[in-house]
């Protein structure tokens, strides 16, 4: 019986959601994204669940998407068409997730796995993990999200070198870079992000997740329009039970009891 493409468990509040084609570096397939699918689904719906974790199983995080199911010759057009537009929505749906998001790095995030890197919140990579942007090698364009992601991060002369070169990125630069939140021995990886979990599993939800919607469309808003947004999000969270929770705590000096509500 072969294993299953993906496995998850809940812990701590978080569910972790494991990547697991290790002899294919975790790339993607139509099975994996659906399973992928289905458990931000679970993820979502659950209440006790306040932050995902999205990791791999061996020796890379994961490899984009399985070049057999997005080659036209071998699948077919329309095939290839429909695949690759579940990856993008999958990626979507991530970088959206109305629940944060950590990226678990436990080995090299190739091509389109970089770009599942980056659509998490926070990464916390493993001292040997590594980057590598390898769309030029085969004759392409970085595509979900990459060319949108990268300038973002590192800034566009870096951006541009990862793009064209091709060269592996340590995590311990991608962090000096600031592509990345966290490095830390592969040893001490699960337990470090178990704790990070743990954290954002208290906190309040709603407000992580407008912080992000905030800070994702900062890039493209004036100064004015900005404001606009950030206007409105407090005055929404500010009649939100989190925010009353808080300030109690706050005023009784003592730690607060989020909901997420």
């Amino acid at each position: 019986m072969s294993e299953p493409p993906l496995v998850q468990e809940i812990r701590q509040g978080a569910m972790w959601i494991r990547l697991n084609r290790p002899e294919a570096m975790n790339s993607l397939t139509p099975q994996l994204l659906a399973g992928l699918s289905a458990a931000l689904d679970e993820a979502q719906a659950r209440d006790e669940v306040k932050a995902i974790v999205l990791t791999g199983e061996g020796r890379a995080f994961c490899a984009g998407a399985d070049l057999k199911f997005v080659r036209a010759d071998a699948t077919g057009p329309e095939a290839a068409a429909a695949f690759l537009q579940r990856v993008l929505a999958t990626m979507n749906r991530i970088a959206a997730f109305p629940k944060p998001v950590i990226a678990a790095l436990n080995g090299l995030a190739l091509a389109g796995g970089l770009e599942l890197v980056l659509c998490c919140d926070l990464v916390i990579a493993a001292r040997s993990a590594s980057f590598l942007q390898a769309f030029s090698k085969i004759g392409l364009v970085p595509d979900t999200g990459g060319t949108w992601f990268l300038p973002q991060r590192v800034g566009m002369a870096r951006a541009i070198g990862l793009a064209m070169l091709a060269d592996k990125l340590p995590a311990e630069k991608a962090a000096e870079w600031g592509l990345i939140w966290q490095v830390v021995d592969d040893a001490d990886l699960a337990a470090t992000v178990d704790k990070l979990a743990a954290q954002l599993a208290t906190m309040p939800t709603k407000a992580l997740v407008r912080t992000r919607q905030a800070m994702h469309a900062a890039p493209t808003h004036t100064l004015e329009q900005q404001l606009s947004m950030e206007g409105g999000f407090m005055r929404e969270l500010g009649w939100s039970p989190d925010y009353a929770e808080g300030v109690s705590a706050f005023m009784e000096k003592r730690a607060p009891k989020f909901t997420g509500q």
